[in-house]
């Protein structure tokens, strides 16, 4: 695989658990990829971002992008259970594995291979 090619997956992996940690660093990340960066310093920005604690805005955040995938397809179930699990996390941000346990489970009944593939849900 070429160098891009092999940044771009490991960015697709990492995404979603860069954004969690760090809008910051996600945001430079993206700025970044648009030009001619190497592998090394993909991989530093990424590691940087993770060292930080996400911020329970941010968790949520997150949250709704993945949900992005499944709002249009998903049951008026899931939809009142995604609505659910964010009430209860943002009454409660102890616990966000609740929330991707959710995604997880929707990305295997929807088959979505991009988050199926997202390291956030397969620590």
């Amino acid at each position: 695989m070429k160098r891009r090619a092999l940044m771009e997956n490991l960015w697709a992996k990492e995404k979603y658990r860069v954004m969690m940690h760090s809008q910051g660093h996600y945001n430079l990340i993206r700025k970044e990829l648009k030009q001619d960066i190497e592998m090394e310093r993909l991989e530093t920005l990424i590691g940087q971002a993770l060292e930080k604690t996400p911020h329970p805005g941010a968790v949520i955040n997150t949250f709704q992008h993945m949900w992005g995938y499944f709002k249009k397809v998903c049951s008026e179930k899931e939809k009142r259970e995604y609505m659910r699990l964010k009430e209860e996390y943002i009454h409660n941000p102890n616990k966000p594995d609740d929330l991707f346990s959710f995604i997880r489970k929707m990305a295997n009944k929807y088959k979505v291979k991009y988050l199926q593939n997202s390291t956030i849900l397969y620590k």
